[in-house]
């Protein structure tokens, strides 16, 4: 199974994605741990990344999650904020499960806030929900539940859709 846990920054997708992972007993890659120095570099700056900064990265992303289909499977935490991201990341596979984490501005502004130690600046936030491209497909989780009771929801209706 590879399931991709999807939303703005600070939505909830590492958290989310581990604990899915853990249940489900599959590997967890978080996409932000495959982005070049270059990028990382720009987003700590307070620097929004460009189509041409993201395309090598997803792309790399794509070879990943084949890998990842071959060895039995996965999650992964990535921000898939446009469609097109989206169809890149599942070019190579025959089964993603879409997983996306939906919060107001304000409720993610707030956590983001609170979260220490991340690149990504809250004073980015606008430009991800600018960016956005909300899937009509897949899972569409209210990130306002704690995140055993998301997980719970989560593995509920992914055994329905299998």
């Amino acid at each position: 199974m590879l399931v991709i846990t999807m939303g703005v920054s600070g939505c909830g997708k590492t958290t989310i994605g581990k604990l899915l992972a853990d249940n489900l007993k599959i590997p967890y890659f978080d996409a932000d741990d495959f982005h070049p120095k270059e990028n990382i570099e720009k987003m700590k700056n307070g620097i929004p990344l460009t189509d041409e900064d993201r395309f090598p990265w997803l792309q790399n992303l794509a070879n990943q999650i084949e890998i990842w289909e071959n060895a039995g499977g996965a999650v992964l935490s990535c921000s898939a904020l446009k469609e097109d991201y989206r169809q890149i990341l599942k070019s190579k596979v025959h089964n993603v499960q879409w997983v996306y984490l939906s919060g107001t501005y304000d409720l993610i502004a707030k956590r983001m806030k609170n979260r220490t130690n991340h690149y990504m600046k809250s004073k980015l936030l606008q430009s991800q929900f600018d960016t956005l491209e909300e899937p009509d497909y897949g899972l569409k989780i209210d990130i306002l539940a704690p995140p055993t009771e998301i997980v719970n929801s989560i593995l509920i209706k992914l055994n329905t859709y299998e």
